[in-house]
Formats: structure tokens, sequence, C-alpha cells
């Protein structure tokens, strides 16, 4: 399996709304979780400039851009992702 990605979106936006959290996703996984996942701060996506796309933060995780995410948001689709 490869990695599973984890782009987490640092613009203002959301880093205020909730991505300064996420960040600490690395320190969240569990053990079995934690050579699976890569995770990588962001500048910005541009998806908070368009009402359409939801609201911030956003987080990409491999290829789905989640929005309005927080921690636990994503660490159940990585579980679900790693088939856990």
């Amino acid at each position: 399996m490869d990695k599973i990605k984890v782009s987490i979106c640092t613009g203002t936006a959301c880093y205020v709304m909730g991505a300064s959290e996420i960040l600490l996703l690395g320190d969240e996984l569990p053990a079995e979780l934690q050579s699976k996942v890569e995770v990588e701060g962001i500048t910005c996506f541009e998806k908070c400039k368009n009402a359409q796309c939801g609201k911030a933060p956003f987080v990409k995780v491999n290829d789905e851009v989640i929005p309005n995410a927080n921690l636990q948001m994503i660490l159940e689709k990585i579980k679900q992702i790693a088939g856990l």
C-alpha cells in the first residue's frame, strides 16, 4: 500500500479555523499508522475563495479535498483508507 498523503492548508483562514490543530495529526496517529501516513502543510489550496467548495479548514487526503475538516474527521478518513 502506498503512503496515505495528508496535505493540510496552512493559509490564514484555514489556520485560524482549525488547521493548527490538524497539524498535530502525526502525534495523534495510532502506532500502526505512523509509517503509513505522510503529513505536510500546504501554503494555500485557494478553496476558501469559492463558497461552493465549503468552509475552512481544508485538508486533502490522497486526492480528496475535505472542507470544514477537524482532527477527528481526518483520523477517521485515514483509518477508513487503511482498512482499520
